[in-house]
């Protein structure tokens, strides 16, 4: 997936005008407070990425307007090659680069602090596949040189690492896989287990001296479905210092229904009661900007769906769009924590889901 097909999927979540609103429609003004001063933390999220420089003014009013003081954004795609992925970090650099009030790339946990502290939005790197290894694991440390912090050892398939959701239940991390969880701890990347299968799973908690995370996932206990996890993952996870964000992709909820906030809550509070109250945080799996839906939004929508079923790389349920309802704006988060406080959880709580927990995590894991 080169940088063009990277531009092509970011415009399936087209822009809208108006970007965001200053407050979010219904949202209590305890909640309201509370996103104000919170560390805003989304653990799978793309920012607007425009064809050229500067970022058009709309896309710096949506992100200044949001709300989030920090996006870990996945680069490289599901199939990037090691070419494709230097340059679709380059285009991301150059585009911080062009605007320094606006954006700021998070290297090390102190960044987080500096997002909040300078009004910008913060954008970590991460990667959901390993094709842009290569099969060598060195260049781990080239990708983490360049600011790459979480990485993953495969994406639904089989990697030279291991084994995605959609693999063969019996294959886990391979002899390599096994050096890639060495490296990993001791370049302090964070390892991010969300598309790994079970067995992968276990082996990266067996094997990882370090915390690790599941940043955008929801619970099997909720909706079964290959990329939700069990409870014995999520506490595996929370046990071991590690930290579990939850999506809002369809599947949330059973085929054909399009999932709504009631879904999503329902499994965020059970991920609450399973992993407590430090290892939950947000990890949407989609772009700030509200989801298109209009008949060209969903056509280029249902392109990019026929892509991933020629590659091989779709999931089941894969006929919704890529949405919430009542999640489908930048300020999605700031809805998350007003429904938290809703069902009596604490200020404390919700301010940790925000993103406190997934800042704390990094720190241990990079540090």
């Amino acid at each position: 997936m080169n940088r063009r097909y990277f531009l092509g999927v970011s415009s399936v979540f087209a822009l809208a005008a108006p970007w965001a609103r200053a407050t979010t429609s219904g949202v209590s003004p305890a909640a309201h407070a509370l996103y104000q001063r919170a560390l805003v933390f989304d653990a799978n999220l793309s920012p607007p990425i425009p064809d050229a420089f500067p970022m058009p003014p709309d896309m710096a009013a949506m992100l200044r307007e949001s709300g989030v003081t920090a996006m870990k954004t996945s680069l490289g795609g599901s199939d990037s090659n090691f070419e494709d992925t230097v340059a679709e970090i380059a285009y991301v650099q150059r585009l911080i680069e062009s605007a320094p009030d606006l954006l700021l790339q998070i290297r090390e946990a102190a960044d987080f602090a500096r997002a909040k502290a300078g009004n910008r939005t913060g954008i970590l790197f991460s990667f959901e596949s390993s094709n842009m290894f290569d099969g060598k694991v060195d260049r781990i440390e080239l990708f983490r040189d360049l600011g790459v912090r979480v990485m993953q050892l495969s994406y639904n398939t089989t990697s030279p690492f291991a084994a995605g959701v959609m693999a063969d239940p019996k294959a886990g991390l391979t002899p390599d896989g096994h050096k890639a969880v060495e490296a990993m701890n001791r370049l302090g990347v964070a390892i991010d287990l969300s598309h790994a299968n079970a067995a992968t799973t276990d082996e990266v908690l067996a094997t990882s001296g370090k915390p690790v995370l599941i940043t955008h996932a929801g619970c099997s206990a909720i909706h079964r479905h290959p990329r939700n996890k069990s409870d014995a993952q999520l506490k595996a996870v929370s046990d071991k210092g590690g930290v579990v964000g939850i999506y809002d992709l369809p599947y949330l909820a059973k085929s054909p229904k399009q999932p709504a906030l009631d879904d999503y809550m329902a499994h965020m509070t059970h991920a609450l009661r399973i992993c407590g109250e430090d290892h939950v945080g947000i990890g949407s799996d989609s772009s700030l900007a509200p989801f298109d839906t209009s008949p060209a939004g969903l056509a280029q929508f249902r392109k990019v769906v026929e892509y991933r079923q020629k590659t091989g790389v779709a999931a089941p349920e894969e006929d919704r769009p890529l949405y919430v309802e009542g999640l489908n704006i930048p300020r999605r988060a700031e809805v998350i924590a007003d429904a938290l406080l809703k069902r009596g959880y604490s200020e404390r709580v919700a301010e940790k889901v925000l993103g406190s927990n997934f800042a704390s995590a990094l720190a241990r894991i990079w540090s």
